[in-house]
């Protein structure tokens, strides 16, 4: 008896949010599989809702990044801005229809996705606890070669969130192990993770000195909810999120930059990008978001 062929999704039929059963059969691979690639942080992916989806668009987009086809006039990357969570960044990115899909695991894997033509823009804010300077050290150490630009976003305002009137009143974060704190550490590769872990030898402790709480924060925002929901007492993150919640400013010169092909600095999703970040719009977002200084924004650190 002859074996009927197996139906073609059809691309009408497909959730823009898919679960990992259906993403595992969009994929044609096992749900083992789809879990494994989330723990490694392969593929995108949310937990907004408290359970694992996959946003159709995205995964549409990794697809097409994984895809080995010979491109006329060169290789191109794919159109996604990978790195660090910034949420004026991210808010620009969807306000000026620059056309870049947002896939934030760090400053450490953004870097990496940029080296190895996943992505085409990444977001970087690693301080070299060596030198005291942000970025260039990092960057330079994954992109050997030529051919790429770093350009300066904003400074921010990095410190300790804690509960609204800091109840414990938190200096620093020697008090923050004295009293044994729920400390709320980020994904590692993370700029605020490396942050920490500087600030830490400075003060002559190591992360053992701590009381981490349950889980990591993927998000500045997901930090600040952590601690307001009370599943943590702190952790380091933005001013911009601080909101009703208490804030002890740690470091208030952050460096955050974006790197780039230098090609690809030409291309109209950048150029959408910056083009916006000089409007009127994005100048009182920047301001209503505390601890920003966008006054160097475009301006070149590095050229390769």
């Amino acid at each position: 008896m002859q074996k009927t062929p197996e139906k073609e999704p059809m691309q009408s039929d497909v959730p823009s949010l898919m679960t990992t059963t259906e993403v595992a059969d969009y994929l044609r691979v096992k749900q083992r599989t789809i879990y494994e690639m989330v723990t490694r942080q392969t593929i995108p992916f949310t937990r907004a809702t408290g359970k694992l989806l996959f946003p159709r668009r995205l995964i549409d987009v990794w697809l097409e990044a994984q895809t080995e086809a010979p491109v006329a006039g060169g290789f191109r990357a794919a159109p996604i801005y990978a790195g660090s969570n910034d949420p004026l960044l991210e808010w620009a990115l969807r306000q000026s229809g620059a056309g870049l899909a947002v896939l934030t695991h760090g400053s450490t894997h953004g870097l990496r996705e940029l080296a190895d033509g996943r992505a085409m823009l990444a977001g970087s804010h690693l301080l070299d606890a060596a030198s005291g300077e942000y970025n260039l050290p990092s960057v330079r150490s994954f992109m050997p070669g030529g051919g790429f630009v770093m350009v300066h976003w904003a400074r921010r305002v990095q410190g300790l969130l804690t509960a609204a009137g800091n109840p414990r009143a938190i200096r620093n974060l020697e008090d923050v192990a004295a009293q044994r704190l729920r400390f709320v550490a980020r994904t590692e590769g993370a700029g605020s993770q490396h942050l920490l872990d500087v600030l830490l030898a400075r003060a002559g402790l190591t992360a053992d000195a701590l009381q981490f709480a349950p889980r990591q924060a993927e998000t500045h925002a997901d930090l600040a909810m952590m601690i307001e929901t009370g599943e943590a007492d702190c952790g380091i993150g933005l001013q911009a999120v601080a909101g009703r919640l208490g804030f002890v400013p740690l470091v208030g010169n952050e460096s955050f930059d974006l790197v780039m092909r230098r090609r690809d600095y030409f291309e109209p999703q950048i150029q959408a990008l910056l083009t916006f970040a000089r409007s009127d719009a994005f100048a009182a977002r920047a301001g209503h978001l505390a601890g920003y200084d966008v006054s160097d924004l475009g301006k070149v650190r590095w050229n390769s």
